[in-house]
């Protein structure tokens, strides 16, 4: 039987002034994949909004467009839906291997042909620029003519066994050479690191936003990033297509992981993120739960 599973995301804003004005993006909608079917969805707004409309962004997210254009001191964003997730189509193995220097030159060529999806998240962005530290971190994972699958994994198992999983250690805007040097951060940063490494040596990777089941399954490890947004990799290859890593928890992506959106970086992704007039200061308050559904 297929896991389903129950998610709450809530985002609580309030302000000490009012707010006059506000315009904001939700990408809270979870993503409809060959293993993944959503079966219900709402999204709750308090204040009512005056206008809304869905439309899906450049990289196929549902993104909800909503303003609110009387005063208020409070918003509130209560995200609830039932979602089925089944394993993910393992990738085929090849006998004679899939050297990583051949995904690189492939994406290259296809990039020439018009095919600028790959090719596209080879390319730096503000939140992922290139890094020569990065760079120079994968070459340990990237030897000349090792599997490409292989190559991305060790990847991943080194960041994971390298790195300290710390809240609170990294803010939004801290870089790829900072986690390097104080080799702590969360699943944002790691995903960062991550997608940094292969770029920097012309290998294609997503960000890919979502969830992670709270509870583990009997007799297993509590996983870190739960009771949260997660955030893991999406590394592609020509033969095996795009293929999801996980450098916080160390594993593949399962049944467990629920996709909600992806891009090139978390800019891509923000669950919700907008446009106020007035409002003073501000804070903000977010809680997930994940929970098996019958």
């Amino acid at each position: 039987m297929t896991p389903r599973y129950t998610v709450e995301h809530e985002t609580d804003y309030s302000y000490t002034a009012p707010v006059s004005q506000s315009w904001q993006l939700a990408r809270l909608t979870p993503r409809a994949l060959p293993w993944q079917r959503l079966l219900s969805h709402s999204l709750a707004i308090d204040p009512p909004p005056d206008e809304r409309h869905d439309a899906p962004d450049s990289f196929g997210n549902t993104v909800t467009h909503f303003g609110l254009h009387g005063a208020h001191r409070l918003l509130r964003v209560r995200m609830h839906c039932v979602v089925e997730v089944a394993d993910r189509p393992q990738p085929e193995r090849h006998p004679e291997g899939e050297p990583w220097e051949a995904v690189r030159d492939a994406v290259r060529r296809d990039a020439q042909q018009d095919d600028l999806v790959p090719a596209r998240m080879c390319e730096p962005t503000p939140l992922v620029p290139l890094s020569e530290g990065a760079r120079m971190y994968a070459l340990p994972s990237l030897e000349p003519g090792r599997d490409w699958h292989e190559a991305v994994a060790d990847l991943m198992h080194r960041i994971h066994r390298d790195f300290e999983f710390e809240p609170g250690a990294t803010t939004v805007s801290t870089s790829v050479d900072e986690v390097l040097h104080q080799k702590r951060g969360v699943c944002q940063d790691f995903a960062h690191l991550l997608l940094a490494c292969l770029r920097g040596h012309g290998l294609p990777a997503r960000y890919v936003s979502g969830y992670l089941l709270t509870e583990p399954p009997p007799g297993q490890p509590r996983l870190m990033g739960v009771d949260a947004s997660h955030a893991w990799v999406a590394a592609y290859s020509p033969l095996r297509g795009w293929v999801e890593f996980d450098p916080t928890n160390d594993q593949p992506a399962d049944h467990r992981y629920i996709t909600l959106a992806w891009g090139a970086d978390f800019a891509d992704v923000v669950p919700l993120r907008g446009v106020i007039l007035g409002g003073g200061q501000q804070e903000m308050e977010v809680s997930v739960s994940v929970t098996p559904t019958d």
